[in-house]
């Protein structure tokens, strides 16, 4: 499943919502929003299946024996459908929650227990002392989704006996040991959804090649939908796909039904990619070529075929929905499915080639020809070690001994027909956006400290005013992650710089709030559409209903998908603004161009880089333009509307490595300013007793003035020495200071009384300006080697920064860059001498790397996941 961020309340919401009930002052409807927060903890917590729940609410007297009819539908994961009731089947044992409830004592506790024959109680912490010897699990909080989708209040009727039979109960108790209620809720949840998967997620752990198993009671219900089928098809039956044709050919019929599904996937193997005849293809190729040696592919066979992890997780969105029961398939179908996970079958997909209109019909023919043993799909077999072999299908399947599958009626429709693999590689987009949108966060806190911003733009008086969900949760964020640093600025307009930081950090939780709504709205779509049943005829296994529909046309994937890739395009103007702003000296208050540690005349690190980022956010804004709207009709016009959601997903994709490309660009200059602004704390804290000093000294035997401590000349000289400073790092270090020191000249002058005192003034104003430049160029010089060498930005950091800082200097081994780590080694060159045209070529240089390489390591980090975890850590923090 999809981990989904959630909103936390407490239980006396519920408790409240609950005795409102009673009293009749809320609607059902409104109870069904309360008790939809107890259903997502459960789902949670208890692993229930990421399906659907239907919730039931009892009143009545203190034995319950005259329920009220009063039912509300409760939508976890997708809505419920009331006219198909879904069988309750694979629950092992029963389960007591008490919501809330201080005054419930023991004895009626155990008064529950007997009564309900549950085997442990799931509870507040605040309450689990009252549990003496009762088996408690502890719940600290229930939460529930921001966007609730209820479905309408409906009677039902239900008595005690029947009620006691549901797997899930909650009860909440009044204390005391004869009244056990006024209310009962019965949580019922649809088993079937259950693939037992060792993991929180259902897709992104495929990355980790985790086993599946399927619950025994899911193939009963699969095995009951087989039966349907064949019990309509015996029974004379016109069914698509069974006994007809596809498509706009549907109006053609045969008593063929098994070929026919051998033909149906036969037929769609027509991607472009790998196949198992490509060797011989060659071959033949090269014997007719001139010079094939000079023949060289302009694009590599791999960059045509769907990713391993995308082959994975679109298999693993087949089953879940197969094993519904309203697909007509075997258990054998499902099971063999299981096992090309398990036994790490996948087949070669050719990447184009899908218009996601009656489902990803090719991508997914290849799944079904591998269980099919066929010899012409190529697939990719893995090892023990990881690595994969190519072979073919039938191969893979004799050297694993798993046996291939003979397609019955409707079974190879039911494989191909369904947005398996549009889903998939939608939720595997859609966790990778997630993560991005946290990274952006810190990286905002990060240019708030470079910049010498403020945290003031994040109060949270601002989203009590506007309360924008999305908003609110980012400034939180991003207030706590700015705790404790000593970059952050609190402007009271007293200078004459900006009175407020500029947009691109003030407004970020005003730009990045929607986005991060918009990326929980894409969730719940995915999240629906992962634990849906998508082809089509589906089967109504209670009456054996055959119905026909259209539940694979993918549009909530591409709606999905439009709304993410306009997210990473809204996050990449707004990191590409921070780095611009970062690079540039007009907008970086006091940093130096191009963020160099060396002269500015001689150094411009950063102007490629900024020129890098400008080219990556010219491209996201063109990924973010909508692919929906290109739809061609297709199919001999039958498929005159159709998702693109495959596309869209896979434009997502690379949306998501071009943002992944500019945040490591971001990052990379993000530790440079930071370092420099730490390095420039430090100059400032070896220099200012050393001017002061000097100050004091030049002007002790003057008669019109004694600059000693205190005197209201100091503070203003070295205020002004901190705005020149700031207003000169465009020059080089050995005019710089001159410069400053001279435009420092005045405040002396005005302090003085010329009239009054010695001629020798105006002399000893240029002897102390030529000291002090000579001591401030000496102190910096020192100071920029030294820290050059040993560089920590660590104590002025923020909590959140000191962790992506440390991560990135400490375990990524990315340098405070001066020149002698992208200086060229001495082995890359033929000459023998260690000097050529200035580059320092030697063979004690221990670093061979470029700008570029730099930001490669942190883009694979990001790319691996392995900066994720840190991001996680700091929004842990946070919270």
């Amino acid at each position: 499943m999809i981990t989904r961020p959630t909103n936390r309340t407490g239980h006396g919401q519920l408790y409240r919502a609950l005795l409102n009930l009673a009293k009749r002052d809320i609607t059902f409807q409104q109870f069904a929003s309360a008790i939809s927060r107890a259903a997502f903890w459960l789902e949670d917590r208890l692993g229930a299946s990421n399906g659907s729940f239907e919730a039931f609410a009892y009143a009545g007297n203190k034995d319950l024996r005259y329920p009220i009819i009063a039912v509300a539908a409760v939508k976890v994961g997708r809505k419920v459908l009331q006219q198909y009731p879904f069988g309750r089947t694979g629950v092992d044992g029963r389960w007591l929650v008490l919501l809330h409830s201080p005054f419930t004592t023991r004895e009626a506790q155990l008064h529950l227990l007997e009564k309900t024959n549950c085997r442990a109680f799931i509870c507040s912490r605040s309450l689990e002392a009252t549990c003496q010897g009762i088996p408690v699990i502890p719940a600290p909080e229930f939460h529930h989704l921001p966007r609730e989708d209820i479905a309408p209040s409906y009677a039902y009727a239900k008595s005690w006996e029947e009620a006691m039979k549901d797997p899930w109960i909650i009860f909440h108790t009044s204390g005391t040991t004869d009244t056990i209620s006024p209310f009962l809720i019965t949580l019922r949840t649809c088993r079937w959804r259950a693939l037992e998967i060792p993991s929180d997620n259902l897709l992104i752990r495929q990355r980790y090649r985790v086993p599946v198993d399927i619950d025994e009671a899911c193939l009963k219900t699969v095995a009951a939908s087989a039966a349907a089928l064949m019990g309509s098809l015996d029974g004379g039956q016109i069914i698509y796909g069974v006994n007809t044709g596809f498509g706009g050919s549907a109006d053609s019929r045969t008593k063929q039904v098994e070929e026919l599904q051998r033909t149906l996937i036969r037929e769609l193997h027509y991607g472009i990619g790998a196949s198992a005849a490509s060797e011989r293809t060659q071959t033949a190729m090269n014997a007719n070529d001139v010079a094939p040696s000079r023949r060289t592919p302009i694009l590599e066979p791999l960059e045509h075929l769907l990713p391993n992890v995308w082959v994975r997780a679109s298999i693993l969105v087949r089953i879940n929905s197969l094993i519904a029961g309203h697909s007509g398939v075997r258990p054998v179908v499902v099971q063999s499915l299981s096992q090309t996970l398990n036994r790490d079958i996948l087949p070669m997909i050719p990447l184009r080639g899908s218009i996601s209109a009656s489902g990803d019909l090719s991508p997914l023919s290849y799944i079904a020809g591998t269980i099919q043993g066929k010899p012409t799909i190529p697939v990719r077999l893995g090892s023990a070690d990881g690595s994969y072999s190519d072979t073919t299908a039938a191969e893979a399947l004799a050297k694993v001994d798993v046996a291939s599958v003979k397609l019955a009626p409707k079974e190879g429709l039911a494989i191909v027909n369904g947005t398996a693999v549009s889903a998939g590689v939608a939720c595997l987009a859609l966790w990778e956006a997630h993560q991005l949108a946290i990274v952006a966060q810190l990286l905002t806190c990060m240019s708030v400290e470079a910049l010498c911003g403020t945290d003031e733009s994040f109060d949270p008086l601002f989203g009590h005013v506007r309360p924008h969900p999305g908003q609110i949760d980012c400034s939180n964020n991003m207030f706590r992650f700015l705790e404790r640093s000593q970059l952050v600025h609190h402007n009271d307009g007293n200078n004459d710089t900006l009175r407020q930081d500029r947009y691109s950090i003030r407004t970020a939780s005003q730009w990045v709030g929607p986005v991060l709504e918009d990326l929980l709205l894409a969730d719940q779509q995915i999240h629906i559409e992962l634990n849906s049943v998508t082809d089509n005829p589906i089967i109504h296994t209670a009456n054996g209903r055959m119905l026909h529909g259209g539940n694979f046309q993918a549009k909530a994937v591409t709606s999905a998908m439009e709304k993410v890739r306009q997210a990473i395009q809204s996050i990449g103007r707004m990191l590409f603004s921070q780095c611009t702003e970062l690079i540039n000296p007009a907008t970086n208050r006091g940093l130096p161009p191009n963020l160099t540690a060396e002269d500015p005349s001689t150094s411009f690190v950063m102007k490629a880089v900024d020129i890098m980022t400008a080219a990556l956010q010219s491209e996201l804004g063109f990924l973010a333009n909508p692919v929906g709207s290109h739809v061609q009709t297709a199919e001999m016009g039958n498929q005159s509307l159709n998702s693109l959601a495959l596309i869209s997903a896979r434009y997502t994709h690379t949306a998501l490595d071009v943002l992944t490309q500019l945040i490591a660009a971001h990052l990379f200059a993000l530790c440079q300013a930071l370092d420099l602004r730490a390095m420039n704390l430090h100059f400032l804290d070896r220099v200012k007793p050393q001017i002061l000093d000097i100050t004091r000294t030049a002007f002790a035997q003057e008669t019109s003035v004694s600059f000693g401590d205190g005197h209201p000349a100091m503070e203003e000289l070295w205020a002004a020495f901190l705005m020149r400073l700031e207003q000169t790092t465009k020059l080089d270090a050995d005019t710089r200071f001159d410069t400053i020191m001279e435009a420092l000249q005045p405040v002396l002058i005005r302090h003085s009384d010329l009239e009054q005192g010695s001629t020798t003034f105006l002399s000893n104003v240029g002897k102390w300006t030529a000291m002090c430049a000579a001591t401030c160029l000496e102190s910096f010089r020192a100071v920029r080697e030294g820290y050059g060498e040993r560089a920590d930005a660590t104590p002025y950091l923020g909590v959140a920064s000191q962790r992506l800082y440390t991560f990135v200097r400490d375990r990524l081994q990315v340098p405070f860059l001066r020149p002698a780590h992208i200086r060229t080694p001495y082995h890359e060159v033929a000459q023998s001498h260690t000097e050529v045209n200035g580059e320092g070529f030697g063979s004690s240089n221990p670093y061979s790397n470029t700008v570029g390489s730099y930001i490669s390591t942190i883009h694979a980090a990001l790319r691996s996941g392995e900066l994720y975890g840190v991001a996680m850590e700091c929004l842990r923090d946070a919270q």
